[in-house]
């Protein structure tokens, strides 16, 4: 059975000001900058720079109302005084501006150069290869990933060449040709393992004792060698510990990948700029905003000129009242626009204020261990925003401190009590395990059950597995494989 009924229901939604708002917000530096940079040139009411302090503004403009015979009521009032002042001093000229164009430079020099791929096959030129051998190599290469290493096998590579080059070889062959490319430079480039990295570059070597060791346990021992079983080694290679030692060093000033060392590879560069400077004046605190995060916008003059115009003529076609309200829909673009950076920038100075002083121990003397607990909604309660709109500016910005330059969701961190009671940040106790890793005896590294003992006496009540946690996020490896002789 059918039945219809009424029904009243509140919701809550946001306009989309509010939603392009909030993705201003978001945006980082260079990409607010090319947000602003493709509204003016979707929007011809908008322009940047200061106008010209010579320039008179108009009278304000306001609608005529007509009749229905042809001379219909533009419904939405225009009122260009809310872009234009009339004034004879315009508000925006009382205001003040910290902010210079020449406070940052803009344009950030790109080097060109030769792709990782290209690089190594222009060092094919010089090789003695046949014409089907050429063509292996170039396959090769090709194969070669920016760290340096072919991760695929010879099998593999046979049935590509035949499929996809139509050059029918065998894994003989491939294999002499590999051995051609693994002579290229970087030392090291075509191998297809770590184990045949470090021996390329070693038989490049100047021959001593150290090296004939080290390339011996490279060759029989290379297992052993990887999990640090230097008990082991020194038994099977009936070495002394010094002689292990000094082989060690020779294979740790190896490039495990030798593709990352070329300069000139076609991964992209990235420029961190920071949104925020924090600098320490007279023993406190001094935060500002990137200039280029604060550009000057401002109503073209020409638009009013044209609304002046339409008021002035005594016949309105239908083209012209069109094209007014094409005019009025650009001007509230226009204005809102305006409004919306004017309320980035606040958003950014206010979140960013309340950081810098909710951290102000850390900032004014870089430890980290001085960074208090401070989650999302720490910083929304106290300026009175949402934690989505602090979260957007966390996750995207960077500020430039005394210390160097960091993206600010770095500061954030859960807390944890330590044995006086007090609530400490998760990021001072990585601090202190992280010291504590330093100074451990390389000889007998300190294990994960140790480093939770250690951390206890010193006031960090933790369980083994949040030390192993922590140290995972640190990068670090276990006990074993920091080992040293």
């Amino acid at each position: 059975m059918l039945k219809q009924q009424l029904n009243f229901k509140l919701s809550q939604k946001l306009s989309p000001q509010q939603i392009q708002l909030m993705k201003l917000i978001q945006l980082p530096t260079q990409a607010f900058e090319q947000r602003i940079k493709e509204e003016l040139e979707e929007n011809p009411a908008l322009e940047d720079g200061k106008e010209d302090l010579e320039k008179e503004f108009d009278d304000e403009f306001s609608n005529d109302e007509y009749d229905s015979e042809g001379n219909e009521t533009i419904e939405a009032e225009i009122d260009v005084d809310d872009y234009l002042s009339d004034d004879e001093i315009p508000g925006y000229r009382l205001q003040a501006n910290n902010y210079s164009a020449d406070d940052e430079e803009k344009h950030v020099p790109y080097a060109s150069g030769t792709s990782f791929s290209q690089y190594l096959k222009t060092q094919l030129s010089t090789s003695r290869l046949n014409e089907t051998e050429k063509e292996i190599a170039e396959f090769l290469v090709g194969s070669v990933d920016e760290s340096g290493y072919i991760r695929r096998s010879i099998q593999d590579i046979v049935d590509d060449l035949a499929f996809t080059q139509n050059v029918y070889t065998d894994e003989g062959t491939v294999e002499k040709v590999l051995k051609q490319v693994q002579q290229l430079d970087p030392a090291g480039v075509g191998a297809r393992s770590l184990q045949e990295c470090l021996l390329i570059q070693l038989h490049r070597k100047e021959k001593n004792k150290d090296v004939s060791l080290a390339i011996d346990l490279m060759e029989k021992s290379f297992d052993h060698f990887s999990k640090k079983h230097y008990s082991k080694l020194l038994t099977k290679h009936d070495i002394t510990e010094d002689e292990l030692r000094d082989a060690i060093d020779v294979i740790e000033h190896l490039n495990p990948k030798p593709g990352g060392s070329f300069s000139g590879n076609n991964r992209m560069t990235e420029h961190v700029i920071p949104d925020f400077t924090i600098k320490i004046v007279d023993g406190e605190l001094e935060l500002t905003l990137n200039s280029r995060n604060a550009p000057e916008m401002h109503i073209s003059n020409d638009y009013n000129n044209m609304l002046k115009g339409y008021k002035e003529s005594r016949e309105k076609t239908k083209a012209q009242k069109d094209a007014v309200m094409f005019i009025k829909q650009k001007l509230d673009s226009a204005k809102w626009f305006i409004e919306a950076i004017k309320q980035r920038q606040q958003t950014l100075m206010v979140t960013m204020g309340s950081i810098m002083n909710y951290q102000k121990e850390f900032f004014l003397t870089g430890d980290e261990r001085n960074l208090r607990p401070m989650i999302l909604k720490d910083i929304a309660d106290e300026i009175g925003m949402d934690v989505s709109t602090v979260s957007r500016v966390a996750n995207s910005k960077y500020v430039d401190t005394p210390y160097g330059t960091k993206l600010i969701k770095e500061f954030f961190s859960e807390s944890m009590t330590n044995d006086q009671g007090e609530e400490v940040s998760t990021r001072e106790i990585k601090k202190i395990l992280e010291m504590s890793i330093e100074e451990e005896n390389k000889r007998k590294p300190l294990t994960d059950e140790k480093l939770a003992k250690l951390l206890k006496e010193k006031g960090y009540p933790i369980a083994r597995r949040t030390v192993a946690k922590y140290r995972e996020q640190l990068d670090i490896p276990v006990a074993r494989m920091r080992k040293e002789i």
